[in-house]
């Protein structure tokens, strides 16, 4: 009778232990390569992967061709012949999938086509993948895809001499609660390029004319980087976009700042329908123009602008412009931005909006003379449907106060 108990109890202990491992055991690298080319093909994607073998938890690929669903404009699919390795794959109750990582070898390549080039690119490295499983993807789902992507130095080369360099690329988001729910709330992006540098010597084979300014500001290279930031709240679909900053060393620094309402997960669920219908369907056909149409005013209605703004900050560009073009005329500078704050008044009544004088001319003036800073602000008095902009829209007086324009230069960044 004891041993039949430990008997039993041993069968009982390998069959949990068994049931335990069923998923691992379970991981087919082909079904987890067809679930990535499906889920981005919902987006658009046309993935065509090579092989794939598994080795534990890691899945490899060989190679992959890329392409784009119905958008002939993006060209011929690219084929990228180099090993794709993901790390640490989990399959998830639902069919779909995490990876912890993917990982890619530094990349050289040659560009026949004339001019001829060649592309490096190092230390390329995916982290955090969500793969939903499901019949359908939802919104919510395509936004928690990626948790973050780095780069190391790209470096493009034409004709043997570098053209374009970066030091390095990081964009990263953060879920809360945390990445591959349906609960989603809020989530926060960042984007950072470094060390962005580009050699415009190469202009002048294509523009002479545009050479010939470069020249003249003595801008043969500008260097830099560019940074965005941007936090969502899914509930109500309020999206601010607090930075997105192209910052060039002693030239200048453009900022482009968002505030809306509206964008929620079910209007991106619309949209992504809209988008899916669109490339089933013919594009001329008058029911395909006509449900794109209906779309597209829905969304209008749907999105609502709470805030925006431009701001420039000089740092030697907007000088540099206006000593170029008083030297073409043969002027000193101070008579040519004399001229140009006179043109100011005749140029605006051109647009039958007599408003806008006000709201231009002394902030624009005030920057010709000491260009420090430059902004358009765009501040309705509450939030406004884009739908309800657009109709303001043939009524420009209107439209200017419904958007709250103002302009001011030479002021502190908020």
């Amino acid at each position: 009778m004891r041993t039949s108990k430990r008997t039993r109890l041993t069968l009982l202990a390998g069959v949990a232990t068994a049931a335990l491992m069923q998923p691992a055991m379970a991981l087919d690298a082909q079904a987890f390569i067809d679930r990535v080319t499906d889920v981005y093909g919902q987006v658009g994607y046309d993935f065509t992967f090579g092989p794939a073998t598994l080795d534990g938890d890691t899945v490899t690929v060989d190679g992959v061709t890329v392409g784009f669903n119905n958008v002939p404009e993006f060209g011929e699919p690219l084929t990228f012949d180099t090993e794709l390795t993901f790390n640490g794959v989990v399959e998830l109750p639902d069919g779909g999938y995490t990876a912890e990582s993917l990982t890619l070898p530094d990349i050289d390549t040659e560009i026949e086509a004339e001019p001829s080039g060649r592309v490096t690119l190092s230390d390329i490295l995916v982290e955090d993948l969500y793969v939903p499983g499901g019949d359908t993807v939802s919104a919510l789902a395509m936004l928690q895809l990626v948790g973050t992507m780095s780069t190391g130095p790209l470096t493009v080369t034409r004709d043997g001499a570098k053209f374009l360099s970066i030091e390095s690329m990081q964009a990263g988001s953060s879920f809360t609660p945390e990445q591959g729910t349906e609960a989603l709330t809020d989530l926060s992006s960042q984007l950072t390029i470094n060390g962005l540098w580009l050699d415009l010597s190469t202009v002048k084979e294509e523009d002479a004319e545009a050479g010939a300014i470069i020249d003249g500001l003595g801008l043969s290279t500008i260097s830099g980087d560019i940074t965005q930031s941007l936090n969502w709240s899914m509930a109500d679909g309020h999206l601010v976009m607090d930075e997105f900053l192209f910052d060039f060393d002693e030239l200048g620094a453009l900022n482009l700042v968002a505030d809306v309402t509206g964008v929620t997960p079910a209007m991106l669920d619309k949209l992504y329908a809209m988008q899916a219908q669109a490339m089933a369907s013919e594009p001329a056909s008058s029911e395909a123009q006509a449900a794109q149409m209906m779309a597209g005013m829905e969304m209008l209605q749907g999105i609502s602008l709470v805030g925006a703004s431009v701001r420039y900050d000089d740092a030697s560009l907007a000088g540099r412009l206006l000593d170029f073009f008083a030297e073409q005329q043969g002027i000193e500078r101070v008579q040519f931005v004399e001229g140009l704050k006179a043109m100011l008044p005749a140029m605006l009544a051109g647009t039958g909006v007599p408003a806008l004088n006000d709201l231009v001319v002394p902030p624009v003036s005030a920057f010709l003379d000491d260009p420090q800073s430059l902004e358009i602000k765009l501040q309705p008095a509450s939030p406004t449907t884009l739908l309800v902009l657009t109709a303001a829209a043939s009524n420009p007086a209107g439209l200017i106060s419904a958007l709250g324009l103002a302009i001011t230069a030479n002021t502190a960044a908020d």
